[in-house]
């Protein structure tokens, strides 16, 4: 890496290799929970419900530490985790309410 140039744009410099480091490790949390929601999907497909319910927990918590560190917004966490348990319900044969 350059040495940075003393100036008025050195914070601007810094502050973009910050928003960069910062993306990349939130594009790798997104994209476990997008995994994982993936993996749930196909279960739920298959009617596993077993094993859809066992893995539900770890997206859960995926969707969970995605909030509370920022990377994903805690509504939309929440609205994600909704609609999972929804999914999961569906084919569990239990009433699904909207």
């Amino acid at each position: 890496m350059a040495k940075l140039k003393t100036g008025r744009h050195t914070s601007g410099i810094k502050a973009w290799r910050k928003s960069e480091r910062l993306a990349s490790r939130n594009r790798g949390v997104k994209t476990r929970i997008h995994d994982a929601a993936r993996e749930f999907g196909v279960l739920v497909a298959k009617k596993d419900i077993e094993s859809a319910q066992k893995l539900l927990p770890r997206v859960y918590a995926l969707l969970d530490k995605a909030a509370k560190t920022g990377t994903l917004h805690w509504k939309a966490a929440a609205r994600k985790k909704s609609r999972l348990a929804l999914r999961i319900k569906s084919i569990a044969g239990g009433p699904v309410t909207k």
